[in-house]
């Protein structure tokens, strides 16, 4: 589920990914995706989904980028779709439109529905983190929340339907009887909640997610980047196999991993007692 076939719309530069309703910044070997529409609590809109296609696209392309922050603007992550403008003319950004006609699956693969990305994504999430928020959500690796966020799937209390991928993806990710309840009530769920069911790993004081979620990205990068890669492909990859097929699907990715020089630079790193230098060979 990559997005290759669409690598000649990937920005030269990262940072040239960003649209009026995203932004994208590089902290180190960490490229940071910023939905930024907050007068909206970062509601879905045509260039926010343009920008995270984009942005998802050109991370993968840039060698020089090890891990993936996804975050929000203005105190929250998303609330969804913006159903204001699904109820009026159409959603902003009409400029885009030609995008989404060259690439009917645009939004899905923005919604990480059609799509992911080889490098970790960590999401930071504050505020409200609701319908296609949470949705995005679980297209995600590594989940770190304010305490004050919230989270859930309003679409049924709507009359819609959760259509990025929550039926399918949301029992595989957490217990069915809270994936149900979650998905069949469209209740709110707060952080600490959200966390004991296993939908997020780490609550943290509120305004400080993005914080706690580079912290983890500089773990990543520090780590030989063929290998995390690897691993998390393994990961994805196995998780529908018997055990049996699983372990030998790993085999097939992992092994070769001990051939390259990374792995060489690591061991003798480790013998000479300092840091190691992977330069993903």
């Amino acid at each position: 589920m990559g997005g290759t076939e669409h690598a000649a719309t990937t920005p030269a530069r990262p940072e040239d990914a960003g649209t009026e309703h995203f932004t994208v910044t590089r902290t180190g070997a960490t490229l940071v995706l910023t939905l930024n529409r907050p007068e909206a609590k970062n509601a879905l809109s045509l260039p926010m989904l343009v920008g995270l296609h984009d942005g998802w696209l050109a991370a993968d392309a840039d060698d020089g980028i090890r891990s993936i922050v996804l975050t929000g603007a203005g105190g929250s992550f998303c609330a969804g779709m913006d159903l204001k403008a699904l109820a009026g003319d159409g959603m902003t950004g009409e400029a885009y439109r030609e995008r989404l006609r060259a690439d009917p699956d645009l939004h899905w693969k923005a919604m990480l529905r059609h799509h992911r990305p080889r490098k970790p994504v960590i999401a930071a999430v504050e505020g409200h983190c609701v319908a296609g928020g949470t949705e995005i959500l679980q297209g995600t690796d590594i989940r770190v929340a304010g305490e004050g966020a919230t989270f859930g799937l309003y679409e049924v209390r709507r009359g819609l339907f959760p259509i990025g991928g929550s039926t399918v993806r949301l029992a595989r990710q957490i217990p069915r009887t809270h994936a149900l309840e979650m998905l069949l009530t469209g209740r709110p769920y707060p952080a600490p909640e959200a966390a004991r069911i296993g939908l997020i790993g780490h609550v943290v004081p509120d305004g400080t997610a993005l914080e706690k979620a580079l912290e983890i990205a500089e773990r990543i990068n520090a780590c030989g980047p063929l290998a995390v890669e690897a691993v998390k492909a393994s990961v994805y990859e196995t998780a529908e196999l018997t055990e049996a097929d699983g372990l030998a699907a790993e085999l097939a990715r992992g092994w070769p991993i001990f051939d390259t020089a990374d792995a060489k630079e690591g061991s003798r790193a480790f013998a000479e007692k300092r840091p190691p230098v992977f330069r993903r060979a």
